[in-house]
């Protein structure tokens, strides 16, 4: 006679008694509720639900961060309420100390509980969300573009849903966060502007913007500053996306905009060059060529400015589920080896400038935005993408609020034979105000 698998009873207590021993000490740091209608964890903490044991399959099939993150995007677990404030808590109580290394019982205790809940069977489909698969050798051409087409290509139409009318997809510089009149897009142009007066911009300069997403800063340095510029990218969305934009705002005679690697710019002699929030796809064995190319495209006394992210020793790339589902083949550094690199190029340093808490307000704005015309984005992309992206979006934003990543604008000059930089006295004027348009 076949026994009759039980129904199982009672899944959360259970779920609990088995994660116990991989967590610190204390109240599980959650309220789990189970598809069966059980209730573990204080009243008073976050609820997770989990709503089907093949949330359990998905971490037994992918143990951690990535089959964590499978589960939620494909709705297997959710929580109720906002996801911010549930994975801030979680966060905060798993830090405030080490929890035990689980002892080999406490492993099979686990895995036989998963068991029982109905966990066993083949191995889940992936979640309905474009999954990066690259090929090749890291960081050849074709990989990059693979890899870049990954993440921007997604369409233009979600990314004009999520930024503000700039399209810029970069830490914006919020100068007057108290002001409830005072809007992304404010912030935005104040980032824009800053650059511009970082880098000296006047009209008849030449710009040399190395991936330039979706063109904001192109747009509004020639716009506004009738600067000359280079607006390169590997996208093939946003370089569409950019020459239209350039010619229906009657800028053709002042932006050009090329489609290659940055390996494949050519000329020089630039009076400017701008790297913003691209470097980090550049990788780590790469990067220092790619800042001697940066100081062979600058004119003596030229300026570059490069706004690039930061990040310890632990996940570069910003773990599984970002490269994965984000960003495949990102790396991350501290700002101090970032800023060794340029040096080492032929590079000095003139200005370093933390945007941390900046990017916090920007994420939270583009998290607001995506909740705001959460049907918009579902119908446009689907559920389980517009899930990874909430996801990103909560989990980013924890990450630089608490100063697991940074974020930091460096201005850097390719001083001449005689050691002449061209620098003003002071950064004072810098922040003198704000002109736009």
């Amino acid at each position: 006679m076949t026994a009759k698998r039980p129904t199982p009873r009672g899944a959360a207590p259970l779920l609990a008694a088995a994660l116990a021993p991989f967590l610190p000490p204390g109240p599980l740091p959650v309220r789990l509720v189970a598809w069966d209608g059980s209730t573990a964890g204080p009243s008073d903490a976050p609820t997770v639900v989990v709503r089907t044991p093949r949330a359990l399959r998905r971490m037994l099939w992918q143990p951690g961060e990535l089959g964590l993150a499978e589960a939620y995007v494909a709705g297997d677990i959710d929580t109720e309420g906002d996801l911010r404030t549930s994975l801030g808590h979680v966060r905060q109580s798993l830090g405030e100390q080490a929890a035990a290394r689980p002892r080999p019982r406490d492993l099979a205790r686990a895995g036989l509980t998963a068991l029982t809940l109905g966990a066993a069977g083949l191995r889940p489909a992936q979640p309905a969300a474009p999954r990066a698969s690259l090929r090749g050798r890291l960081h050849t051409d074709a990989r990059d573009r693979a890899a870049i087409s990954h993440h921007y290509d997604l369409s233009n139409a979600f990314y004009e849903l999520l930024l503000d009318e700039s399209m810029a997809y970069s830490c914006a510089y919020w100068t007057r966060p108290e002001d409830p009149g005072y809007t992304l897009a404010d912030a935005q142009r104040d980032k824009l502007e800053l650059i511009c007066r970082k880098l000296g911009l006047q009209k008849g300069m030449r710009l040399l913007d190395i991936g330039c997403g979706w063109g904001a800063l192109a747009v509004y340095a020639a716009r506004v500053h009738g600067v000359h510029v280079t607006a390169v990218t590997l996208s093939g969305e946003q370089a569409a996306h950019v020459r239209a934009r350039v010619h229906g705002e009657g800028l053709d005679d002042l932006v050009e905009v090329e489609q290659r690697h940055y390996r494949q710019i050519s000329g020089g002699g630039y009076d400017a060059v701008t790297a913003i929030e691209m470097g980090e796809h550049v990788g780590d064995t790469a990067y220092p060529l790619f800042a001697t190319r940066l100081h062979q495209l600058l004119r003596p006394r030229g300026r570059l400015l490069v706004q690039q992210m930061s990040r310890g020793a632990v996940a570069p790339g910003g773990g599984p589920f970002i490269e994965k589902y984000i960003a495949p083949d990102m790396h991350m550094r501290p700002l101090a080896d970032t800023l060794s690199l340029l040096e080492a190029a032929g590079f000095e340093t003139r200005s370093t400038e933390s945007l941390r808490e900046h990017y916090v307000r920007t994420i939270d704005a583009w998290h607001r935005t995506l909740e705001e015309r959460w049907s918009e984005f579902t119908s446009l992309v689907g559920e389980p993408t517009a899930r990874v992206w909430r996801l990103y979006l909560v989990g980013s934003s924890l990450a630089f609020a608490q100063h697991r990543m940074g974020v930091d604008q460096i201005l850097a000059v390719h001083t001449d034979r005689l050691g002449r930089t061209a620098m003003p006295a002071t950064p004072a004027h810098w922040y003198a105000g704000r002109t736009g348009a």
